[in-house]
C-alpha cells in the first residue's frame, strides 16, 4: 500500500505493535529486518540499501509491564510524527498510506513517524457486531470510557518515549476525549475537528443560500460522542452544522451500515446516497463522513464523493504541515 516507504511492524508477545517508518524519493529506501526469539523479546536491525545493519540493542525487550516505553529504537528528527492506534486497526494503516500519499506529492519526503496500535479498544468495546439502533453500542462505550482514556495515555508515553514530537489519532471515536488524554502530554496534538474547520475556512466557500451561512453536512455512526466536537469546531470557525433528523438516520443511515455488514454493497450505497442527498437538500455545502463505517462504501468515480470530505485527509495533510514547518525551524533540526 504504501509505494514510498518501508515499514517495519515490531511485535511482542501480548503487547501492543509498533511501526517505524520513513520513506524517501525515487529509488532511495532504509530497508527494516526483524529478529524473533522464542521469547517475548524482539530485537530489531535497521539496515541501509547495501545491507549494511546495525543492531540498536542486544535483546532489549521493547516493553516493560503492560504499555511501556519501546527502548530498541527512538527517532530523533524533531519532526517525528506519532501516531496514535485508535479503535481500529484498520483505519490507522489507512491513515498511514494518506500520510505517505500526502507527504510525497510533488516530489517530497514522507516525514519520520512511530506507531503504536494494539486491539484492546477493538475486543474491549466490542465494535464488530452490527451497527445498534438502541443504545446498547453507546452505553457500552460509557462504560469502558476510563480503560479508553487510559490506554490511549499510554500510548502517548509510548510515542514520546519512542521520539515522536508532535501527534495524530486517526480514529473518530477516540477524539471524543481529546482534551482527558492530551493534558498531561507537552506534545503537539492535533484534533480532526480543528484541521477539517480550518481547511473548510481556507476554502472560502459561499453559502447556498444567499441569506444564510455557510452548512456543513456531517454524517457518523457514533453521533452521541462525535457530533459534540465537530459542532464545536465547526461553529467557531462560523459554520452552520446541519445533521440528519432522528427518523432518517433511522431509517436510512443505519439501514446502509446494516445492509455493508451483511455485504450487500449496492444496497448501502444507494442508502448513503440518499442520506447525503438529503443534507445537500437542506442546502450544505459539503458532507463531512465522520466514520470508518461510512467510508469506502461509495465507489471512488461516484459524483456524490465531490461534495463529501474524509476527515483524515485533514488530519494528514496538518500533521505533514507541521513536520514539514518543524525542519524549517532554525536549530532545532
Amino acid at each position: 500500500m504504501l509505494e514510498r516507504g518501508m515499514l517495519m511492524s515490531i511485535q511482542t508477545l501480548n503487547h501492543p505493535q509498533f511501526l517505524f517508518g520513513f520513506a524517501f524519493r525515487n529509488r532511495t529506501q532504509t530497508q527494516y529486518r526483524t529478529r524473533s526469539s522464542n521469547s517475548s523479546i524482539s530485537s530489531v536491525f535497521l539496515t541501509d540499501e547495501s545491507g549494511n545493519y546495525e543492531e540498536p540493542g542486544n535483546g532489549t525487550s521493547l516493553m516493560k509491564g503492560h504499555i511501556s516505553s519501546a527502548s530498541c529504537i527512538k527517532l530523533s528528527q524533531q519532526n517525528t510524527i506519532g501516531v496514535i492506534g485508535g479503535v481500529s486497526v484498520l483505519s490507522t494503516l489507512v491513515f498511514l498510506e494518506k500520510l505517505a500519499c500526502w507527504s510525497s506529492r510533488n516530489g517530497k519526503e514522507c516525514p519520520p513517524f512511530v506507531v503504536c496500535s494494539d486491539p484492546v479498544l477493538s475486543k474491549a468495546l466490542s465494535l464488530r457486531g452490527s451497527f445498534p439502533s438502541t443504545r446498547t453500542r453507546i452505553d457500552h462505550i460509557e462504560l469502558n470510557q476510563e480503560l479508553m482514556i487510559q490506554n490511549l495515555r499510554d500510548k502517548i508515553n509510548v510515542l514520546q518515549q519512542s521520539g515522536a514530537r508532535g501527534l495524530a489519532l486517526p480514529c473518530h471515536l477516540s477524539h471524543a476525549w481529546h482534551r482527558e488524554i492530551s493534558k498531561d502530554s507537552s506534545l503537539p496534538f492535533l484534533h480532526v475537528g480543528d484541521c477539517v474547520a480550518m481547511e473548510l475556512k481556507n476554502a472560502k466557500m459561499k453559502p447556498i443560500h444567499a441569506t444564510s451561512t455557510v452548512r456543513i453536512g456531517l454524517l457518523t455512526t457514533d453521533s452521541s460522542f462525535v457530533v459534540c466536537y465537530y459542532k464545536e469546531k465547526l461553529q467557531s470557525q462560523g459554520f452552520e452544522v446541519v445533521l440528519l433528523d432522528k427518523a432518517t438516520e433511522e431509517h436510512i443511515l443505519v439501514p446502509a451500515v446494516d445492509a455493508l455488514q451483511r455485504k450487500d454493497i449496492e444496497g448501502a450505497r444507494n442508502l448513503l446516497r440518499i442520506a447525503v442527498h438529503v443534507l445537500l437538500v437542506r442546502g450544505v455545502n459539503v458532507v463531512i463522513l465522520a466514520s470508518d463505517d461510512l467510508l469506502g462504501i461509495l465507489p471512488h468515480n461516484d459524483p456524490l464523493l465531490k461534495k463529501c470530505i474524509d476527515p483524515m485527509d485533514a488530519l494528514a495533510r496538518s500533521i505533514i504541515n507541521w513536520a514539514e514547518t518543524t525542519t524549517k525551524v532554525p536549530g532545532r533540526f
